[in-house]
């Protein structure tokens, strides 16, 4: 059976190219995302354009089972998860104290957090039978630092990054290897950001940054940190790591 690489957050950003790189060198993309078939059926194709093996699945991570359900059948049927790609966002929009009702507060902790926590509970069982594995966690600027109406995002992706220095303090010595990658800056990615802002403010976005001008975070550049750390000797293993355009102030400066 191949070895997986589980992508939770699969779009056209980030999760979809860090499924690709790990496809390029021999796992099966196992790629998950919430909505957008034709989307998620693209990814697919792609990789197995470019001789690689993908599969696409369709969940909302929030659901109760969906998580544990996937990994079990992803084992049972297609091979070992040896890497997790958590890529799932937490943003639920800038919103004042009194415009977050308890219930959104609540989704960017369960997106942000428990996801995540759910699917170590899922994987790392099998990974520590199994001698190792990966746990790749991509997190935001909103895990150091907080800002007015991210009170729901702040605190959940601080809660993020607590839990992969929990999961670490308990499971590298079991030779799990979990790293907590901090984007700090403006991803090219359209189903993401091209989102937040819509079109006609991201092609002007693009406009501005993109391009040659390297202002944007090119997602097929951030996949291949992802691969690199993902094969770190384990005498220097990285547990965090923060990205950024070089023209970006860093977060604790800005």
């Amino acid at each position: 059976m191949q070895p997986v690489c589980l992508v939770l957050g699969a779009g056209a950003g980030i999760g979809g190219c860090v499924g690709a790189r790990f496809a390029a060198q021999g796992y099966h993309a196992a790629l998950c995302r919430r909505s957008d078939q034709a989307g998620l059926d693209r990814l697919v194709e792609n990789i197995r354009g470019a001789g690689g093996a993908a599969s696409g699945h369709l969940l909302n991570a929030v659901d109760e089972y969906v998580i544990e359900d996937r990994v079990s059948a992803i084992e049972a049927d297609i091979g070992p998860i040896e890497v997790v790609i958590y890529n799932l966002g937490a943003q639920i929009g800038n919103r004042s104290l009194l415009d977050t009702t308890p219930k959104a507060f609540e989704l960017g902790w369960r997106m942000a957090t428990f996801g995540l926590f759910r699917v170590a509970q899922a994987t790392f069982p099998s990974m520590v039978a199994r001698g190792g594995g990966t746990l790749l966690v991509t997190s935001s600027t909103a895990a150091v630092r907080g800002n007015g109406g991210q009170h729901s995002h702040a605190a959940a992706m601080g809660g993020r990054r607590m839990l992969c220095q929990s999961l670490n303090a308990e499971f590298s010595s079991q030779n799990i290897h979990v790293a907590h990658i901090v984007i700090d800056g403006a991803v090219d990615a359209p189903d993401t950001l091209g989102k937040m802002l819509g079109s006609e403010q991201f092609a002007a976005l693009r406009e501005r940054l993109g391009g040659e001008h390297d202002g944007l975070m090119l997602p097929e550049k951030i996949a291949e940190t992802y691969w690199h750390i993902a094969q770190q000797h384990r005498s220097v293993w990285t547990h965090e790591i923060d990205l950024r355009s070089y023209s970006d102030k860093p977060w604790w400066n800005s």
